[in-house]
């Protein structure tokens, strides 16, 4: 990714978390958001849940994230109603930042 291309994530990303600060009262971290984009894949809508239950939505979120990229695909729900996902093709090597940054580029367009 070239200093355009970042500049242009950072910009964007800046939008995004100003909108969500507008509309949830404070700005939202990277994590924060991956647990609303979870509670939005599961489709059960916001309701009390486990400590367990929050990971589960984060990796939920960062399947379907990913999974624009083409490294999860959709394997079903279980009885519950909760998807699961298999990875399909493997992650390369990345930085924390680089992970953050791949993050952060998936959320936007998951948003658009």
């Amino acid at each position: 990714m070239d200093a355009i291309d970042l500049q242009n994530l950072k910009q964007d990303w800046e939008k995004l978390t100003q909108t969500l600060a507008n509309t949830y009262g404070e700005e939202p971290d990277l994590q924060a958001i991956l647990f609303l984009i979870g509670i939005q894949e599961l489709g059960k809508g916001p309701m009390k849940y486990s400590k367990d239950e929050k990971q589960d939505l984060m990796h939920i979120a960062v399947c379907k994230l990913m999974s624009q990229f083409g490294y999860y695909e959709l394997e079903g729900l279980d009885q519950e109603g909760w998807p699961h996902w298999k990875l399909v093709k493997k992650l390369p090597p990345l930085t924390l930042k680089e992970q953050d940054l791949l993050l952060k580029q998936a959320v936007i367009e998951y948003l658009k």
